[in-house]
């Protein structure tokens, strides 16, 4: 029997200011991420702006995130789409989340969401939990692939495991409900947990309501579980 469900918004958007040089000359870098952190976006922008152009892959991440945001630059969503697309392209991952998340959602490019999992199940694939839990919400929701609670389970599983607690809180009342996985009350206690002690406030009362339904050998045990998990890296939950 269904006990709960989880509102959900289908696009995770990330926005994440790339800060390591990765190859970039270290002057023109650091004196752009210092103008950047000081609020002052044009000159950082103006700083990035030729690294973007000669290949670097996080400042072109970055040039599409400021034109996302008109940080420095008036807003402009194509030509954010123009720049996380080259640096897709060359495998950044968090900028095929942010391409995968423009397509879901149309904007700077007509809305897609087969384009959209293509792009975020090539991040997943490199272990980015932003991206896995995309795929898991477009999975559990059919967009862009069709509709599998047990493809939901798998990708919230892996982004649970790396410490998201949306994603923790979603694989939580799947094992409550029983929705592409097993029913099992001790392993949603303990994901319901988990993601509670994070922040996810709604978490916390999907657990109270739940412990009413356990006995105290199944509480104990979900508590020891919680307790004794620790996060996975991005490459441990890649293989799983």
């Amino acid at each position: 029997m269904k006990l709960w469900s989880r509102a959900k918004s289908v696009v995770v958007g990330v926005v994440v200011l790339l800060a390591l040089a990765g190859g970039a000359s270290a002057g023109p870098w650091e004196d752009g991420m210092e103008a950047y952190l000081r609020g002052d976006f044009p000159t950082a922008l103006r700083t990035w702006r030729p690294l973007a152009k000669s290949g670097n892959v996080k400042a072109q991440f970055n040039v599409g995130l400021m034109y996302e945001n008109g940080m420095g630059v008036p807003q402009d969503d194509a030509e954010a789409v123009k720049w996380y697309r080259r640096a897709a392209e060359q495998g950044l991952a968090e900028a095929q989340t942010n391409l995968g998340s423009m397509y879901e959602i149309g904007k700077g490019v007509p809305q897609d969401d087969a384009e959209a999992v293509k792009w975020h199940r090539r991040a997943a694939e490199q272990g980015y939990a932003m991206a896995q839990y995309s795929l898991g919400l477009m999975s559990a929701n059919g967009k862009g692939v069709l509709q599998d609670d047990a493809e939901a389970v798998k990708w919230y599983r892996r982004t649970a495991e790396q410490g998201l607690a949306e994603a923790q809180a979603d694989l939580g009342l799947r094992y409550a409900n029983g929705k592409g996985v097993t029913q099992d009350v001790v392993l949603a206690h303990m994901w319901l947990n988990i993601a509670s002690a994070r922040g996810d406030k709604m978490s916390a009362e999907h657990r109270d309501r739940l412990t009413k339904r356990m006995n105290r050998k199944e509480v104990a045990r979900a508590q020891e579980l919680a307790r004794e998990w620790t996060p996975k890296s991005p490459a441990t939950a890649r293989t799983r």
